[in-house]
């Protein structure tokens, strides 16, 4: 106790005669003051040091601009909970992607059955993207459980670029190898559902992406409508995929 009490006050001499501070005075409250002051700094450091949040909001009422729906051709709607904390820059291009109607029409080129469902490539082949520019990686230690949602690359770590994948079942051997940035919040089922295939013969689609805060309506598909995927390209040229290894 005598040794805070001793460090407290050479604190509160230091900063009454720190430069600038010229309105301070030796006296009763000048201890006091430059304490109260120190303690006033504190909370910012500590708010600049809190650590990443780990826990996902299943809420679907909270923060609903964190909020990634999926209407897929399959009639169902999927949520999906972009988390910041964990890859910023990731799910700001998500959102930005979403935003410009990227994703609408969209299908799931690359579906395996216990492993995940590919999707975020206009051409449907795996090999395209947006014209944005590819993303530096933002690895993180969350682990690819059922329902994450984490982004598709090329061999280069820092290639991804509009493609994501969904994971079927928890699949450890992806983490700090893909960015992780989302996990399935609401209709898991719908995501177990997607037609199988590289590619399937007929795949389901994203009818729209929107954000919950933007709220749009759910879009269905036109009745009847159809997507056939373009021709497949060898797997040994695919850009943008997770590798044959990481699906076994």
């Amino acid at each position: 106790m005598m040794i805070k009490t001793l460090a407290s006050a050479a604190l509160a001499l230091t900063l009454a005669f720190a430069p600038g501070q010229a309105s301070a005075q030796l006296g009763p409250g000048s201890a006091a003051q430059a304490m109260a002051e120190a303690d006033a700094a504190a909370p910012e450091t500590t708010q600049q040091q809190q650590p990443m949040r780990i826990a996902v909001d299943f809420d679907q009422t909270s923060d609903l601009d964190n909020i990634l729906y999926l209407d897929l051709s399959n009639g169902q709607r999927v949520a999906i909970r972009l988390m910041h904390d964990w890859a910023p820059n990731h799910v700001e291009r998500i959102k930005t992607l979403t935003r410009q109607g990227f994703y609408d029409g969209v299908i799931f080129h690359r579906v395996i059955d216990g492993f995940m469902a590919q999707t975020g490539d206009p051409t449907g082949t795996g090999t395209g993207g947006s014209p944005l520019p590819d993303l530096k990686a933002e690895f993180n230690p969350m682990p690819h459980v059922r329902g994450t949602v984490s982004m598709a690359r090329a061999q280069s770590e820092d290639s991804a670029n509009s493609q994501f994948f969904i994971v079927f079942y928890p699949r450890f051997t992806l983490d700090r190898k893909y960015t992780n940035f989302g996990r399935v919040i609401g209709n898991m089922a719908a995501v177990d559902a997607i037609t199988r295939g590289e590619p399937p013969a007929n795949p389901t689609y994203i009818v729209q992406a929107s954000i919950a805060a933007d709220n749009k309506p759910q879009k269905f598909a036109a009745p009847g409508a159809a997507v056939v995927p373009a021709s497949a390209a060898p797997v040994s040229n695919i850009g943008n995929l997770l590798s044959q290894n990481d699906g076994q």
